[in-house]
């Protein structure tokens, strides 16, 4: 029997997926109406209005389906019971670059990375490379603009 992984993360993002599930099916009922309104304009197959309503509904559903999937996989990370020496999921970690300025980031599931607000995805390539990294570790990091160095100067469970 196949196993269902889990999906790691934090209270904030699990209930911000809650709601926008909310908001889609709150919207079902009106994307029928539309469908039911460009129904009676009569013939569907130069029926603009319908094609566009019924394209709606697909998307819609699509997307419930896909935050169904992550809810229900999802497995509730609060930082602040989190503790050790080691960069793990939900931790903030503050960065030197090669200059000696600090960057600040936390580690993220996918759906709550925002890299504008220091949050970065478990998965990212920085993600990635800082799991499991200790303070003053150095990281090596390949993105697409070259290689970046870094080293952890700082972890927190926040």
């Amino acid at each position: 029997m196949a196993t269902v992984e889990k999906m790691p993360m934090l209270k904030e993002g699990y209930e911000k997926l809650t709601a926008e599930l909310k908001r889609l099916k709150a919207e079902r009922p009106l994307i029928v109406d539309a469908i039911e309104e460009a129904r009676a304009h009569g013939d569907l197959s130069e029926n603009a209005e319908y094609h566009a309503a019924k394209e709606q509904q697909g998307q819609n559903e699509a997307t419930i389906s896909d935050i169904e999937g992550k809810l229900s996989r999802a497995q509730i990370i609060d930082p602040k019971d989190l503790s050790g020496d080691k960069v793990v999921f939900g931790a903030t970690v503050t960065l030197l670059d090669e200059d000696d300025k600090p960057i600040r980031y936390q580690i993220v599931s996918e759906t709550e990375a925002d890299a504008s607000k220091g949050r970065i995805s478990y998965n990212s390539p920085i993600g990635r490379a800082l799991i499991g990294r200790k303070v003053d570790e150095e990281v090596e990091v390949s993105v697409p603009a070259g290689d970046r160095y870094y080293v952890v100067s700082k972890i927190e469970f926040i």
